[in-house]
């Protein structure tokens, strides 16, 4: 009898990782991406940035209160939703509209579901879906702002100092790539160092792929779902005759791909679930692109995919063994 083990509660399996330490993790690998930002379109785009962080924060905080639970903004989450928010818009969006995204991105795109860990889809998306709804033109706007009246000119295009259209928007109407990246040199590699139009986090590849590998190599991510969603799109762009290249080398494909569609709370627990959500994903992608009427589909096929994976656990999770089932058998 003295050889009986001894069982306590749960958990049996600690770790010093900690939701601050994991959240962190996020937060420093977003920085490449954001100093990228703030190189391409100067200080305005540390400057919304800021502002959707602050908001992100200080709903958090209101909501915490009128909840009576314990305020826990510096757990790093907020700083994740305010960072991502502000990369999916454009540099020319204005404050209040950014404020508003971010109000409803907390309050309810996470905390009216139970706050973190429970919140059904990714808080940033929900906020950037909302403006794009209430405000389409501001969110499609990569116009630049005028010089006139003492403002200063955001350029998104970096073209002769002329903005225009973004990648995706220029091949989806078959205009000219020279009004969407720099005429001179490659323009793929124009795109991956990030010379090229877009919103505030998404413009650099590098950057982006710079904080993914971080992310992987700290086993924060799992890597099939960049890699499969990615993957995907090239894939199947090519397929219907598109520039797969090009496709993946633009738009919010990677910034989705290694910082949203990767999110724990949103994405399958399961291996076989993960697959299955990142082939998806990045096959949504590339029809809402190049079949769609709209010619970005990253953030719309997230929500999608994160509506879909309740049932994508349903059905890929492990057999239960012990389980008692209805009929009594």
């Amino acid at each position: 009898m003295a050889n009986l083990l001894n069982m306590g509660p749960s958990p049996h399996i600690r770790t010093s990782e900690t939701v601050e330490t994991v959240m962190y993790d996020v937060v420093i690998a977003l920085l490449p991406a954001l100093f990228a930002a703030v190189y391409v379109f100067g200080f305005r785009a540390l400057l919304l940035t800021v502002i959707s962080v602050a908001a992100c924060m200080a709903t958090e905080y209101a909501c915490a209160l009128l909840m009576k639970d314990k305020p826990s903004v510096w757990d790093g989450s907020a700083i994740i939703t305010g960072m991502l928010l502000a990369f999916v818009l454009p540099v020319t969006i204005s404050i209040p509209t950014v404020i508003a995204g971010a109000v409803v991105a907390i309050g309810l795109g996470k905390m009216v579901f139970g706050g973190l860990g429970s919140n059904i889809f990714n808080p940033a998306l929900i906020g950037r879906a909302f403006i794009q709804a209430s405000w389409a033109a501001a969110i499609t706007d990569f116009s630049g702002i005028s010089r006139a009246a003492g403002t200063f000119r955001y350029d998104v295009m970096m073209a002769d100092g002329v903005a225009g259209p973004t990648i995706l928007t220029a091949m989806k109407s078959g205009a000219s790539l020279n009004s969407a990246i720099i005429k001179a040199g490659n323009p793929y590699l124009q795109a991956f160092l990030g010379k090229m139009g877009g919103c505030i986090g998404e413009v650099s590849v590098l950057a982006i792929l710079v904080g993914g590998l971080y992310l992987i190599y700290k086993k924060q991510i799992d890597w099939k779902i960049p890699v499969l969603t990615i993957g995907t799109v090239f894939v199947l762009t090519w397929l219907m005759g598109a520039n797969p290249v090009l496709h993946i080398l633009s738009g919010g494909l990677f910034l989705g791909a290694f910082f949203m569609a990767t999110d724990m709370v949103t994405r399958p627990v399961t291996n076989l679930g993960r697959i299955i959500y990142s082939v998806l994903l990045g096959a949504l992608i590339a029809l809402i692109r190049i079949k769609g009427g709209y010619p970005e589909g990253t953030a719309y096929a997230i929500l999608i995919m994160n509506g879909l994976t309740p049932m994508i656990e349903k059905y890929t999770g492990p057999k239960k063994f012990g389980e008692v089932k209805a009929s009594g058998k």
